[in-house]
C-alpha cells in the first residue's frame, strides 16, 4: 500500500552513516521495487541481513498438474483435501497460470521458521481464526476475515492463537497486488467514491529489535521450489524503517459495496488489482431499486477471464447446495448464472447475506488434481430443470 511510514529510529538522510552508541554502524537496506524505479523501504538492521550460514533443499508438495481436466463450470469443497501442517505448508493448490496461484490451507500446528515468498506478492485471506504477521516491520494484529497483503521478499511468520479451526484462502501474485488506480487521486490519496479508505488499513507496528545469535531456519519459496537457509542472526533485528513497501491488512467487513437502480456487473466489487487478474469481494448489500428489478445475476459468458469464487459466509443467493469453504471455477467460453429457481426467487428481495472472495483471471487457469479429488462430478448438471 503506497503510504509512507516512519517508524523507530533511522538517520536524517539516506545512505549515510547511522551509527550505535558504541560506535558501531547500522546496516541499511534498501527493499526496492520494479529495478529501484518504484515503492521502496529501507529497513535499518543490528547486523547484516546477508549473513547466512548454511542453503539447503526443502521439499513442500503443494499438488500435481491435472493433466486432462476438462473445460466446464466445477463446484468443489476445499476441506476434502485438507491436510496438516503450517501456515505454508498446509497449502494445497488449486489452480494456477502464469500470473497467479490459488491456495486454499487448513493449518493445524505452529512452526518456528520464518517464511519468505521471494518470486510472488500473497493475499491471505482468513477465513478462519486469529492471531499475528510477525515481521521485520512489526506486529500486525490478525482478524478473521482479514486480507492480508504481503509483498514478496517479506521475510514473516503467521501466528494464530488457536489452532483447532483455522483456514486460508491464499492467492499468490507473480506481479504487485496494487489499491485500483481509479479508487485513488493524482496524489495517492483514496478517493471518496472509493469502497474503502486508509482508515481501513491496519499497517505493522515496530517492537523492539530482538538481537540475537544462533541458527534460524528461513524457508523461501523461490516459485514452486524451496530452499531452507539457517541465519546467523534473528531476521527481526531492525531498529528503524521507513517508506511504503510492508505488509497491511484490511477487513472484508470494511469493505462498503456499491448499490445500483439494476443489477451492477461484477467489476463493482472490485478490491485489488494485478496484472492480468483483479480482486473483487460480494459483502452484504441492498438490492437494487427498479420496480422490476431482478437481483440475482443475470446469465454471463466470461469469454475472456476464468472466475473463481471462494465462499466465505451467508445465504449465496444464485447457487444451490453452496458451504463456507466450498469454490467454484466458472471458465471462459463457459456460460454461466442463477440455478433454476434462483432468478424467480430474488425478484422482490430487499437485500443480500453473502461474504465471498472472487477472482478473475484474464488467462485460462490450469488445474491441479486436489480438484479432481474434491469437485462435485455433477456441477455441471445443476443447470437442468
Amino acid at each position: 500500500m503506497p503510504i509512507y511510514i516512519k517508524q523507530g529510529d533511522i538517520p536524517h538522510k539516506r545512505h549515510i552513516t547511522f551509527e550505535k552508541p558504541n560506535g558501531e554502524l547500522y546496516r541499511e537496506e534498501l527493499f526496492s521495487t520494479h529495478g529501484f524505479s518504484n515503492i521502496y523501504s529501507n529497513k535499518y538492521h543490528h547486523n547484516m541481513p546477508t549473513k547466512i550460514l548454511e542453503n539447503r533443499v526443502f521439499d513442500i508438495d503443494h499438488g500435481d498438474n491435472w493433466q486432462d481436466a476438462l473445460i466446464q463450470n466445477y463446484k468443489l469443497d476445499s476441506r476434502v483435501v485438507d491436510k496438516s501442517g503450517n501456515f505454508f505448508s498446509a497449502r494445497n493448490k488449486l489452480f494456477y497460470n502464469n500470473d497467479l496461484a490459488m491456495y486454499t490451507a487448513k493449518v493445524s500446528e505452529g512452526t518456528d521458521n520464518f517464511y519468505r515468498n521471494a518470486y510472488a506478492d500473497e493475499v491471505i485471506f482468513v477465513h478462519q481464526g486469529q492471531g499475528q504477521l510477525l515481521s521485520e516491520y512489526g506486529v500486525l494484529a490478525v482478524r478473521q476475515w482479514d486480507y492480508l497483503v504481503i509483498p514478496r521478499g517479506t521475510t514473516y511468520q503467521l501466528i494464530f492463537d488457536d489452532y483447532q479451526d483455522v483456514r486460508l484462502f491464499v492467492i499468490e501474485s507473480m506481479s504487485m497486488v496494487e489499491v485500483p488506480r481509479h479508487f485513488r487521486n493524482e496524489y495517492g490519496q483514496m478517493l471518496e467514491s472509493a469502497p474503502y479508505c486508509e482508515r481501513d488499513i491496519r499497517t505493522p507496528q515496530l517492537t523492539a529489535a530482538i538481537v540475537e545469535q544462533g541458527q534460524f531456519s528461513l524457508i523461501s519459496k523461490f516459485g514452486d521450489k524451496y530452499q531452507q537457509t539457517l541465519l546467523q542472526w534473528h531476521p527481526f533485528d531492525l531498529v528503524g524503517w521507513d517508506g511504503c513497501v510492508y505488509p497491511w491488512a484490511l477487513n472484508i467487513k470494511d469493505y462498503a459495496p456499491k448499490v445500483g437502480k439494476i443489477h451492477l456487473p461484477p467489476s463493482e466489487h472490485l478490491l485489488f488489482s494485478a496484472h492480468n487478474f483483479v480482486i473483487c469481494n460480494f459483502v452484504p448489500r441492498l438490492y437494487d431499486f427498479h420496480p422490476q428489478a431482478i437481483p440475482a445475476p443475470y446469465f454471463h459468458n466470461n469469454i475472456d477471464s476464468d472466475e473463481v469464487l471462494y465462499y466465505v459466509d451467508g445465504d449465496f443467493m444464485s447457487r444451490k447446495g453452496i458451504q463456507a469453504g466450498f469454490l467454484t471455477l466458472h471458465q471462459k467460453g463457459v456460460a454461466h448464472g442463477p440455478q433454476p429457481g434462483k432468478t424467480e426467487a430474488s425478484i422482490g428481495k430487499k437485500e443480500t447475506h453473502e461474504y465471498a472472495v472472487m477472482v478473475d483471471t484474464f488467462a485460462p487457469l490450469q488445474l491441479t488434481a486436489h480438484v479432481k479429488h474434491s469437485m462435485a462430478a455433477d456441477y455441471v448438471n445443476s443447470w437442468l430443470e
